[in-house]
């Protein structure tokens, strides 16, 4: 705690405009509506104040914890007591760039944008490739670092290269064939890198075409996921030559509930926050959707969701 007092004293001195906050309920920063407090976060809305929080914090030995928009992070009651860093400003930003000639539309976005907002930029400008990720809750940093998909789509089909701070603080660009992008993984899943950037290839289409699409998307999504309950998603991985959904409702745990935790009645891979579930509940529930089917399927089941604590 002496060293958090010190970064945030220090970063107050170095960067005036450094937005800080003190023991912030993760729960306002997870789709999970779940969390206690993290002991010190920083929005950097800029490239200075990012090095200067990663920087300044690598000083003191305190290693920064990446946030972006929280959809596939669980967070422990007791908050987190560490050091949170959650882009803002200008890396929120999307824009349309020329492309080569005769190469393909592009559009960069910061690793703070969005997903919604990115598909939907997609459609102003008549461009098709992002219409399965319209309803997916992620950030664009979080997307590439999961390799985020929906309805036969990833981002691995429409990525370019990514920008990113390294375990070193420097500035790095990699194209998207360097990213080892995998079913929910890249090189970004277990390093502790930032990423700051992502610039996607995309079609040039009609507008309205691509609008039925992510209508019709949307109008699935609606019908066969729990968007009324607060969740991360797809809680679990998908087991090779399974589906986890089919495996947890195949031995009827649809509805199985720890307090406010359930097992959605309508999807049962999304496990949901009915009202005041903690996070105590929701891995209490984890447990026993995994002990249940390893028992009668003879299949691990992997979190997706990954848990702070």
């Amino acid at each position: 705690m002496e060293r958090l007092e010190e970064l945030k004293k220090r970063l107050t001195e170095r960067s005036p405009e450094l937005e800080l906050r003190t023991d912030e309920s993760m729960a306002k920063h997870t789709t999970f509506r779940i969390g206690g407090p993290a002991a010190l976060m920083a929005l950097p809305g800029s490239m200075e104040q990012v090095q200067a929080s990663i920087n300044t914090a690598r000083e003191l030995g305190v290693e920064p914890f990446f946030l972006g928009n929280g959809s596939n992070l669980l967070v422990a009651d007791e908050g987190y007591p560490g050091f949170v860093v959650k882009l803002a400003g200008e890396f929120e930003a999307i824009c349309l760039k020329t492309p080569p000639k005769g190469g393909r539309p592009l559009l960069d976005a910061g690793g703070a944008a969005l997903l919604s907002k990115l598909s939907q930029t997609a459609l102003h400008w008549g461009l098709g490739g992002l219409e399965f990720a319209g309803g997916i809750p992620g950030s664009v940093g979080g997307a590439v670092t999961m390799n985020a998909g929906a309805y036969g789509g990833e981002m691995a089909q429409v990525l370019e290269s990514v920008t990113f701070l390294d375990e070193t603080g420097a500035i790095c660009t990699l194209p998207a064939s360097e990213c080892g992008l995998g079913y929910r993984k890249s090189i970004f899943s277990d390093r502790k890198c930032l990423i700051l950037e992502a610039r996607f290839h995309l079609d040039q289409g009609d507008p309205a075409a691509i609008k039925v699409r992510m209508d019709e998307l949307a109008a699935q999504r609606r019908e066969k996921q729990p968007l009324e309950y607060p969740s991360a998603g797809s809680m679990f991985k998908r087991p090779p030559g399974h589906f986890a959904a089919a495996l947890i409702d195949q031995c009827g745990l649809k509805g199985l509930s720890v307090g406010g935790a359930q097992v959605s009645e309508k999807h049962a891979g999304f496990l949901v926050n009915r009202g005041g579930a903690t996070c105590a509940d929701m891995l209490t529930l984890v447990d026993r959707v995994k002990e249940r089917v390893l028992r009668k399927t003879g299949v691990e089941l992997e979190l997706e969701v990954k848990v702070l604590k």
